[in-house]
């Protein structure tokens, strides 16, 4: 499978994503190392080549950074994992823009209320950033957790999102 790979410039740095044929996000994220990306992918959905080409979720991205925060939720994604683990995937779509939920209010939702670390890890292995938008749950404390682009990328995109949930 040949996939698309495009950069795109945003307020909080370089966007890169890698879409399938389809037009499915497999990763995405503040960077412009298209080889860091490709390492997030599950080897069974990585692609044997990437081309540099325009993406629909490149569109949704600038929608997104103008505006626009239920963008990029059309646009689809594909990740391999457990079912509890796509289970929290579509759970994090379901996350209202500044509306950010704790890792345990996130555990939760999934009917694992005890199942805290699932949760976490759930976030930490998630490969299409903004599109399963894990920035959206914190701490219990309130405070940042981790991010795999880093807390000042996740602070001003919930910040932006509670700004226009105003």
């Amino acid at each position: 499978m040949t996939a698309l790979t495009q950069t795109i410039d945003t307020p909080d740095g370089p966007f890169t994503l890698i879409v399938d044929e389809a037009g499915c996000v497999l990763a995405s994220g503040w960077t412009a190392d298209v080889a860091a990306l490709l390492a997030r992918v599950h080897p069974s959905l990585r692609p044997d080549d990437v081309e540099v080409g325009e993406t629909d979720a490149a569109a949704a991205v600038d929608a997104y950074y103008d505006g626009d925060l239920t963008a990029v939720d059309a646009i689809g994604v594909r990740q391999h994992g457990t079912p509890l683990q796509h289970d929290g995937w579509r759970a994090l779509r379901e996350i209202a823009p500044g509306r950010p939920l704790s890792y345990t209010e996130f555990a939760a939702a999934l009917g694992r209320p005890t199942a805290v670390r699932a949760a976490a890890s759930i976030c930490a292995r998630n490969a299409p950033a903004l599109f399963v938008p894990c920035h959206r749950v914190l701490r219990g404390d309130g405070s940042m957790g981790g991010f795999a682009w880093g807390t000042d990328v996740k602070r001003s995109l919930l910040a932006r999102e509670a700004a226009a949930s105003r």
